[in-house]
């Protein structure tokens, strides 16, 4: 696997200046957590180009625009990936899409929860439309992963909805049950394991592993269910018709790439979530912390969320 490109010098001195009115700048001893799109962004990177969406910081500076933070407030994001990333010692990123960081937590299991959460977030409540009175069945496959642990947690606390989560040996069940899965069942067997608990199929899929996987969904989800899908890998969705399924895209990024009009949900969603954190709805998955903050430390942490078998999240500390 490629290594982490080095952050140019001049961006670990200074805040990148674009989009500048609506910036808060973040600094002190950061971490940062690794997430898979790091290591697909390192796999194909020559440009030197600073990597890290996933921190927990503290604002040094602000633009005119920007709305919410004073310098010295204490903050957790995941960035924009049109920008450069924040492994470096300083980092800009937009406002709108800034949230206070949980009180109760470390900043380093804050910095482990950003992505993570927008993303299972948007896939449960935009895209799912769920709610508090939503009962049916969410399948969750990658349950032990970053945001599969997220997920069962949110679909578990804000809604009423029975939670299936895929867990292929035991410290991945125990860990998928103690975040409040009702049960788990082997992704290896997929369609039988489901059936056995559901027969009539389920309302909803998490879907962070796609490739492959179409059939054993268009069999499992009831007629006029949902796909939501995270990977990058373009399916034959045909399977899926005969029961009118509909699928989802779900990326967290869109937001800030395109500038949506409701770019802020993002920073009232990290908001939100971390009032959850502070009550003690919601806890962050943050399992691994790596105390070397250079490229080996970095090529560690790529090595082991690109090995597709870790729990939880990776952070890497300063």
């Amino acid at each position: 696997m490629p290594s982490p490109p080095a952050p140019p010098a001049s961006s670990t001195s200074t805040c990148p200046r674009r989009r500048s009115a609506r910036t808060t700048c973040s600094s002190g001893s950061r971490p940062s957590s690794v997430n898979p799109v790091d290591v697909k962004i390192a796999a194909g990177a020559g440009d030197g180009r600073v990597l890290g969406f996933d921190a927990a910081g503290t604002v040094v500076e602000t633009g005119p625009e920007a709305t919410g933070f004073d310098v010295g407030d204490e903050v957790y994001y995941a960035g924009d990936v049109t920008r450069q990333g924040a492994n470096a010692e300083l980092h800009a990123v937009d406002a709108r899409i800034v949230g206070h960081r949980p009180r109760s937590l470390s900043v380093a299991q804050s910095a482990a929860v950003p992505l993570t959460t927008i993303t299972a977030w948007e896939s449960l409540f935009t895209h799912l439309g769920a709610h508090a009175e939503t009962t049916g069945t969410l399948l969750v496959v990658g349950a032990p992963g970053g945001v599969g642990s997220m997920l069962v947690q949110l679909a578990k606390q804000l809604t009423s909805l029975r939670v299936i989560g895929t867990a292929a040996r035991g410290e991945t069940h125990d860990w998928v049950t103690r975040l409040g899965a009702d049960a788990t069942v082997d992704r290896h067997t997929l369609v039988e394991s489901v059936k056995a608990l559901a027969p009539d199929g389920v309302e909803a899929v998490f879907s962070p592993f796609s490739e492959g996987n179409i059939e054993a969904y268009a069999e499992i989800v009831k007629p006029f269910g949902h796909v939501v899908a995270i990977d990058d890998h373009h399916p034959d969705l045909f399977p899926l018709k005969s029961k009118s399924i509909a699928w989802h895209w779900e990326f967290m990024f869109t937001h800030a790439m395109y500038e949506t009009p409701d770019m802020d949900s993002q920073g009232r969603l990290l908001e939100e979530a971390a009032a959850h954190f502070d009550a003690g709805r919601l806890r962050s998955t943050l399992t691994t912390e790596i105390d070397d903050f250079t490229a080996a430390g970095l090529r560690r942490a790529h090595e082991m969320v690109g090995a597709g078998s870790a729990i939880g999240k990776v952070v890497v500390r300063r």
